[in-house]
């Protein structure tokens, strides 16, 4: 009798553990669109911006969408990034970035723990869809082919010439020191 118990609490429990496995996957696809990431008032600026820029409208038709840059693949770095957007929500809900003036005044100190920390990671985010390797270099410019041939040899990652691709660059406060 006892192993008829056993037996069915291993299947209740390994069912349990793949419905909330599953039930976790589909919460965090859910929050990675666009629609979701741009639902909160303070992220419609953000949103402007994009569809102003490249990474929204380009000769070759790819798209990168908000998770495609803020979003790293790979579950551990992905519910770390969750968590750090949960600041972003809480900004929102506590009228801290709820205005465009409020946001404006923390646009710089938020561009840059996204900068300091897509310096920290190399850039991944963007080399998931950019690689050098990929990289036709006889069609970029003189300027942008040197920098791209020298980067990786100097250890540079993208995001330490590229701030300002998605969103307009923050202005500077007085006071910050980068």
């Amino acid at each position: 009798m006892w192993k008829t118990v056993s037996a069915a609490a291993a299947i209740i429990l390994v069912a349990v553990g793949f419905a909330g496995s599953m039930g976790a996957s589909m919460v965090l696809d859910a929050t990675n669109t666009t629609e979701f990431c741009t639902s909160c008032h303070s992220m419609q600026w953000n949103e402007a911006e994009w569809m102003d820029s490249v990474h929204f409208k380009n000769v070759s038709g790819v798209r990168a969408s908000c998770a495609d840059c803020h979003v790293p693949q790979s579950l551990g770095p992905k519910l770390g990034a969750k968590l750090i957007a949960a600041r972003d929500v809480w900004g929102e809900l506590m009228g801290t970035i709820d205005t465009a003036e409020k946001f404006e005044a923390h646009r710089w100190h938020m561009a840059s723990r996204v900068w300091d920390r897509m310096k920290a990671n190399d850039s991944r985010e963007c080399q998931s869809c950019h690689t050098y390797d990929a990289m036709d270099m006889e069609e970029q410019d003189r300027s942008a082919r040197k920098k791209h041939h020298k980067a990786p040899m100097r250890g540079k990652t993208c995001i330490e010439c590229h701030k300002g691709v998605a969103h307009k660059m923050p202005r500077r406060p007085v006071a910050a020191k980068d």
